[in-house]
């Protein structure tokens, strides 16, 4: 008996057409776009209707949820930045909603910052912070409900009181705290009243005086620049240098600027380029005590696509190339991700701690700065990913970092340049106990495969045994974006999907960092579609390989990685049995017309290009959607306080999928509202964890792992 079609919610069909070099462009949705309008509430709110109906009819989503709360209930720790006789760290034990700032001093530890305290909705979030260099004051920036839109306020550390701002239009700005307290750089946004509509762009390097009217800030960069410049600062422990880097939206390159600060007043920091208009990533690193005739490192992608460190005066930084001194070389077959330099004195050369990815698989590397050579390998205690590189002491000898996989959850690690011994940082979080959650159940496996063009694509699979024993329900994910690597990490959703006993697939794509910038250019801009085709040739892997059988397949991915789901079930929709697709860009004729759409024209292309139209077009998932297709199961998640990817692109896939299906799988949307594109509270992240694999594992028939002692009936 053919089963009923479902009523989907009313959303008028529109005659909105727009003609762009020649193409008509049809929008049936348009009129979705605007939040506010009285069609789209009621739209909205009966779609929340609908979600929870079917959402009722899930059995296993209370399984599902104390299995991914289980397994993500572990203490976590960050690396510490270590300031005069002060360390900080995040901290975040199990059962805690937000992480708290953590400063230990005199042999004590306290909690200097809680989110929670200040919002008991849990709707507050910590973006950034920064110490001064004495450790005697804190710059915070917290945002509320997921707009990431922050307020800077200073802390006087000994008593945790205000004693500064709240400074607005600020996000997640880097700060450069000169010595002594009384000032630091930041970057903020101008007053939205003077470009409308273009609030979140327009962007300063500022210096800001403790105590006084932000109103008077002055600017020191980014007059007369492109609107969707971003910036970031710092500046040495003494107070000597400091550093401006700016980027074209998210693109590659990066200017770079360096000043001498006792030249002058810090008002007018004489900063001068450094690499300007070049297509290469580079970051300085300087430490104190260094003159203009004394080195500072380059980490960079300038002729070496894989990246390399090289050093150079800054007297003559503006010679370019021509001056620099190789000092870490490139590496065939890796990728320099992260570096730091330790300065102490001891040992007697500078050592620069390196961090690579070789097939998305870290090392870390030691070098001397002076002499030009490799003199250690830091041992890690898995195959895994590392991060969060931060030195000690300024002119110390220690670094810290954090390393996790995907069944180890982060822990932070200190490196001893004076003996080359890594070990545990001792505030961090102990180790789970061997039978606690997300420890074991889980083998991973990397595999390689050839994509449609014949280009070899990584993937891991982890699995409840290593091998495609039987064909499971599996789950596939993947990025392929902004050149961001896939590393193995720790994730709640992997472990209890292979704990149920299916197989998680994590995909390394074109368009994202595993192999270099070659990779991510061959996935980018025209090349977008090789990021399509490699998800693709993934799927296919499991199934010809026996991990998976056709019917057993699911896809999920978020932000760049929904577009790539979005664009995977418009082109192959018989591939999948259900679609999580979250916080996804779709409409890409008009990305750039909404959130922060125009800063990623160096990753996607401008539709206004008359070049890149048809490719955005040929691809754009929202435009793909064909009548009378039977699609997948579809789950469109999003935020009514993301300000990245604007919940509008979920809302017109939503309305053309559902008129569109004659599948029998249900298209639902999950719009959460108080929340954003990123961080939100630990209860709401296990709870759509949760119903994203309820909702998958309805489709592809994985029950929900059973919990000792949890009532099976």
């Amino acid at each position: 008996m053919t089963p009923e079609p479902r009523r989907y919610p009313y959303a008028e069909r529109q005659e909105a057409v727009e003609e762009l070099h020649g193409v008509r462009v049809h929008d049936p949705y348009r009129a979705l776009e605007d939040a506010e309008a009285v069609a789209t509430l009621r739209w909205a709110a009966e779609q929340d209707a609908l979600y929870e109906a079917e959402r009722a009819a899930w059995a296993d989503l209370e399984g599902w949820r104390a299995e991914v709360a289980a397994i993500d209930a572990v203490d976590r720790v960050r690396s510490p930045r270590v300031r005069g006789d002060r360390t900080f760290w995040l901290r975040q034990d199990a059962g805690r909603e937000h992480p708290v700032l953590m400063v230990a001093e005199a042999g004590t530890e306290r909690v200097l910052l809680d989110p929670v305290s200040l919002d008991p909705s849990g709707r507050t979030v910590l973006d950034a912070w920064e110490p001064s260099v004495e450790g005697d004051l804190l710059a915070c920036q917290v945002s509320r409900n997921g707009t990431e839109d922050s307020l800077l306020r200073v802390l006087d550390v000994a008593t945790g009181k205000v004693v500064d701002g709240p400074v607005d239009r600020v996000r997640r700005s880097s700060i450069g705290w000169l010595p002594g307290g009384r000032a630091f750089y930041y970057v903020r946004n101008l007053d939205p009243r003077l470009h409308p509509g273009e609030g979140r762009y327009h962007r300063r390097v500022c210096l800001h005086r403790v105590g006084t009217d932000p109103a008077t800030d002055a600017v020191v960069f980014g007059e007369g620049r492109d609107k969707t410049q971003f910036y970031s600062v710092s500046v040495t422990a003494d107070g000597r240098w400091l550093a401006v880097t700016a980027t074209l939206g998210t693109g590659r390159g990066t200017d770079l600027h360096l000043a001498d600060l006792s030249a002058g007043p810090p008002e007018r920091p004489d900063l001068r380029p450094v690499q300007e208009g070049m297509d290469a990533a580079t970051r300085l690193y300087a430490v104190p005590g260094s003159g203009p005739r004394d080195p500072v490192w380059l980490r960079t992608d300038r002729d070496a696509a894989r990246g390399r460190v090289v050093a150079c005066r800054p007297a003559e930084l503006h010679l370019g190339p021509g001056a620099w001194r190789e000092v870490v070389p490139e590496r065939p077959g890796a990728v320099l991700t992260h570096f730091t330099v330790l300065s102490g004195p001891e040992p007697a050369h500078p050592l620069g701690l390196a961090a690579w990815t070789r097939n998305t698989v870290a090392e870390v590397t030691v070098h001397d700065l002076v002499e030009g050579r490799q003199v250690g390998v830091v041992p890690l205690p898995g195959t895994g990913a590392v991060g969060d590189f931060r030195a000690g002491t300024p002119g110390g000898h220690e670094a810290y970092f954090a390393y996790t996989d995907f069944v180890t959850p982060p822990r932070v690690l200190r490196f001893d340049a004076r003996t080359g011994r890594v070990t545990r940082w001792e505030r961090d979080a102990p180790d789970a106990a061997p039978d606690a959650p997300g420890v074991g159940g889980a083998v991973t496996r990397q595999v390689s495969f050839p994509s449609r063009d014949g280009t070899t694509v990584r993937m891991f699979v982890i699995s409840p045994t290593g091998r495609p024993d039987v064909p499971r329900p599996a789950l596939l994910t993947g990025y392929g974006g902004f050149g961001k690597t896939m590393s193995p990490r720790y994730r709640a959703q992997v472990l209890a999907w292979v704990r149920a006993g299916g197989v998680f697939a994590w995909a390394g794509l074109r368009g994202g960092g595993e192999e270099g910038e070659a990779w991510h250019l061959a996935g980018s801009g025209k090349n977008k579609p090789n990021t399509f085709d490699d998800f693709a040739a993934a799927g296919d892997h499991l199934i010809a390989e026996g991990w998976t059988a056709p019917g057993r397949l699911a896809a999920m991915g978020g932000s760049n990685g929904g577009l790539l789901v979005g664009a995977a079930l418009t082109r192959e929709p018989e591939k999948y049995a259900a679609v999580v697709c979250s916080a996804p860009l779709l409409d890409m004729v008009r990305y750039e017309r909404s959130g922060l759409g125009p800063s990623w024209t160096p990753e996607y292309g401008s539709a206004g290009d008359p070049a890149m139209l048809p490719v955005l077009f040929g691809y754009s998932p929202y435009h793909r959607v064909t009548p009378g297709t039977a699609y997948p199961a579809v789950l469109l998640v999003a935020a009514d306080g993301d300000t990245r990817t604007d919940p509008l692109h979920a809302r017109k896939m939503c309305a053309a999928l559902q008129h569109a299906t004659s599948g029998t799988g249900p298209v639902l949307l999950r719009l959460e509202r108080g929340v954003g594109h990123g961080d939100r509270s630990a209860s709401r992240a296990v709870a759509l964890q949760a119903e994203c694999l309820a909702f998958l594992a309805r489709q592809v028939g994985l029950p929900a792992p059973v919990r000792p002692g949890r009532d099976t009936a």
